[in-house]
């Protein structure tokens, strides 16, 4: 049987036989030594994704240390609240810095500081959550950047240029064109689709074309 250890665009957790393409964590463990989830569904405000491999390191997935979490892409893991890692995907973790809402986007070209992990992780935190409850914004639709994430008739959709792309734990399934003067409950945490408006690329899952 598959863990629930899969996470969908509203940060929720659940079990599928499909692999994802990057792995992350929220700051420990918070699952039984029976490998079932606890009534928690993170430890801190630590929500990492990380990639499948790195320096040829192997885990016990849901041993003794954290929670091992997965997700179909990285535009997946900014809808639940993730950002990239300062260790495993540093030069992503970096540029993803350097483009948070708290820094001017000029300071990396020139040289400048970069927002902090534990200030980044504050803030991301506040923006994903309503109490233990997903957070969403409401945002004009033609005005979202390429890898933002909205919620439409009860699924989640990722933009695309033009297009929706629907959302399935497998890969995307089939689009639809993006509607014009639509306002939509996004799930992208608004701090992240600023990132994103500035210049950051996510990693898409290969059926997003």
């Amino acid at each position: 049987m598959p863990l629930q250890n899969r996470v969908n665009p509203f940060g929720e957790l659940f079990a599928t036989s499909v692999r994802g393409t990057l792995f992350g964590n929220r700051g420990g463990k918070f699952h039984t030594d029976g490998k079932t989830l606890t009534t928690r569904r993170w430890v801190s405000r630590q929500w990492i994704c990380c990639v499948l491999d790195f320096k040829g390191r192997r885990r016990d997935v849901w041993g003794r240390s954290y929670t091992e979490l997965f997700f179909l892409d990285e535009v997946t893991a900014f809808a639940a609240g993730h950002r990239p890692c300062f260790e495993c995907r540093r030069k992503d973790a970096e540029r993803f810095a350097a483009l948070f809402p708290s820094v001017d986007p000029k300071s990396e070209r020139m040289g400048g500081k970069r927002a902090g992990a534990m200030a980044m992780d504050a803030v991301l935190h506040a923006e994903r959550l309503d109490g233990r409850a997903k957070r969403t914004h409401r945002r004009r639709l033609d005005t979202l950047p390429d890898g933002a994430m909205i919620a439409l008739e009860g699924e989640a959709w990722a933009v695309r240029g033009p297009r929706l792309l629907r959302w399935t734990a497998a890969g995307y399934a089939g689009g639809r064109a993006r509607p014009h003067r639509l306002t939509a409950e996004v799930l992208t945490p608004p701090s992240i689709l600023t990132v994103l408006e500035r210049g950051y690329g996510p990693l898409w899952h290969p059926s997003a074309g």
